[in-house]
């Protein structure tokens, strides 16, 4: 099994040209150890939970004990799960040890032919009868100048290996960094690709192993504890929200790294958390400290840098400060899961959100206590999006294929009975994800479980389908468009099948007939859709199928306009 469950873009010019490798000191090997030992001690826990849950209930004929079974089955995986970080961390330390001492060593048996306990006595000491064996003529020995050119001291030097190493992890200016939280098999990962707009190259730089399997993703232009920057710099990080109710905070700019630079939430703070455990265990319950359930969505404030919000499984939004690493405020607006966020554009302290209770909330984060508008939807909420180009529309696709359009300015006074200002059947199945177009006006892109993705143009009259495409991606769990003006137009999708395509639609006909007026001059002029992904198909199948497409749906839009 392999997918990817979310993907994020990373704006030009934001990672560093050469990303650095993770260094180890005192400090870090220390934290690494601590939260290290917190999840074993997590994964025993559990797993002696389960035994005792099992030994406790009577045998029987009748299946009783499948589901203590299967707890346990799961706990041992954890464990097995958890064991390649440990082993990692190990080598790693052993690597490091080793290589402050001398890289000269050999068999104990080999070194007494030499005799090296009398390597330093005097001439007159040998003569009396204690030999030297291959040192005996200290003058006909080798001279070096330098080290390096002694293979017998030192390893010699790989500087260009170094170098060609460097190289290939370099990042242009003119290069974007695409974000995906991949699922293989029993793995979960991000895996961090280059996209060269000019090349037409997308390519795996770097991947993050990861604890859990990854539900949603988010870039950060703030620093999180990382020493000798500081907090308020501009800098490439990112965090993640998984099935564990923490939120893991990475930086984008160091590989090799072992664990995150901070983790909002409970395991944040491996002390606290092993005090709590010393006393009886209870069911966890919602609170303002932190998640204890699945994260489900992020959303970065762009004005206010240091604002992290967080939607979980528990029913709660939480506001992180990212300069604390804690959570400063907790709200309760919905009654069932809330699944997806977006800070508006404008007013950068409104927060929308949209939950499995069929509602959607725009809420004033700085006034927790009033009554915050709600608008309803006929069936579960998929995604929440503000108009980046007009400040009082918002769109809300759903779970049955419809995308709705509302106004701010006008909330109901019964969410059940919400107006819109237009409505649209989108899909045959959940709208999975939805974005608009932050440079071009009126470009909307839905996809779906129904594995096609669908490009919008939308108009005073209301929306009409551009184009219609199967990307060969599965069922589509991600649609992002691009967040440069110089490559507004590439749309990055993936899916069920774990492959990220990133589609110039700007070469697409149907595209450049509806935006004709909007494309910028340096757009390509080709006439064939161009699809870019990590390994080049080996048929122009998807093209040829794409311009059909392009012009059948073309004709729809016109048809319904």
């Amino acid at each position: 099994m392999s997918m990817i469950t979310s993907s994020a873009w990373v704006p030009r010019g934001y990672a560093t040209p050469f990303p650095a490798k993770q260094e180890f000191d005192e400090d870090e090997y220390d934290r690494i150890a601590a939260l290290a030992q917190l999840q074993i001690d997590d994964a025993k826990e559990d797993l002696q939970d389960a035994k005792a849950e099992e030994g406790s209930k009577p045998k029987s004929n009748s299946g009783a004990g499948t589901k203590s079974t299967s707890a346990t089955e799961k706990d041992k995986d954890q464990l097995a799960f958890l064991l390649p970080f440990i082993l990692y961390y190990f080598k790693t330390f052993l690597y490091n040890v080793t290589n402050q001492v001398d890289r000269v060593e050999a068999d104990d048996d080999d070194l007494k032919e030499y005799d090296l306990e009398h390597y330093d006595d005097d001439d007159d000491e040998a003569e009396e009868g204690q030999p030297m064996g291959m040192f005996g003529n200290i003058k006909s020995l080798a001279y070096h100048q330098s080290n390096e050119d002694d293979p017998y001291i030192t390893l010699k030097d790989t500087k260009e290996e170094d170098d060609e190493e460097r190289e290939e992890l370099q990042i242009l200016g003119t290069d974007n960094l695409l974000l995906a939280t991949k699922v293989e098999d029993d793995v979960s990962h991000l895996e961090v690709y280059v996209y060269e707009d000019d090349a037409d190259n997308l390519y795996t730089h770097h991947d993050i192993m990861l604890p859990a399997i990854p539900l949603c993703v988010e870039w950060l232009d703030i620093s999180i504890n990382k020493s000798g920057v500081e907090k308020d710099s501009r800098a490439n990080f990112v965090a993640i929200g998984t099935m564990d109710p923490d939120i893991e905070v990475w930086d984008l700019d160091t590989v090799d790294s072992m664990f995150p630079n901070a983790i909002l939430g409970e395991g944040g703070n491996p002390e606290e958390k092993t005090k709590k455990k010393k006393k009886k265990k209870r069911a966890k319950k919602a609170n303002d400290e932190y998640h204890i359930d699945a994260v489900l969505s992020l959303a970065a404030n762009r004005k206010h840098r240091n604002l992290l919000a967080s939607a979980s499984a528990d029913k709660t939004v939480k506001l992180w400060d990212l300069h604390t690493a804690k959570c400063a405020k907790s709200y309760t607006y919905h009654t069932d899961k809330v699944c997806s966020l977006a800070w508006h554009s404008v007013e950068s302290t409104v927060l929308l959100s949209g939950s499995y209770d069929r509602t959607v909330v725009a809420a004033d984060m700085r006034a927790p206590d009033a009554k915050a508008p709600r608008w309803g939807v006929e069936s579960d909420v998929e995604n929440v999006r503000w108009d980046p180009h007009d400040r009082n529309l918002f769109y809300v696709s759903t779970e049955n294929g419809i995308v709705h359009c509302y106004d701010a300015r006008n909330p109901p006074s019964d969410p059940a009975k919400a107006q819109g200002v237009w409505r649209l059947q989108a899909h045959d199945d959940a709208v999975s994800c939805l974005d608009i177009n932050p440079s071009i006006p009126g470009y909307m892109a839905t996809g779906s479980a129904d594995r096609t993705v669908k490009l919008w143009n939308i108009q005073e009259s209301g929306p009409g389908m551009v184009v219609s495409r199967d990307l060969d991606v599965g069922k589509v769990f991600s649609a992002t468009f691009a967040p440069d003006s110089e490559v507004a137009f590439r749309l990055a999708v993936a899916g069920s099948q774990g492959v990220m395509q990133v589609w110039d639609t700007s070469t697409n006909v149907a595209v450049r007939k509806a935006f004709a007026n909007r494309i910028p001059a340096s757009s390509s002029d080709n006439s064939e859709d161009k699809l870019i992904k990590v390994e080049e198909s080996d048929t122009d199948s998807d093209s040829e199928e794409g311009e059909d497409a392009g012009a059948d749906s073309d004709e729809d839009a016109m048809d319904e306009d």
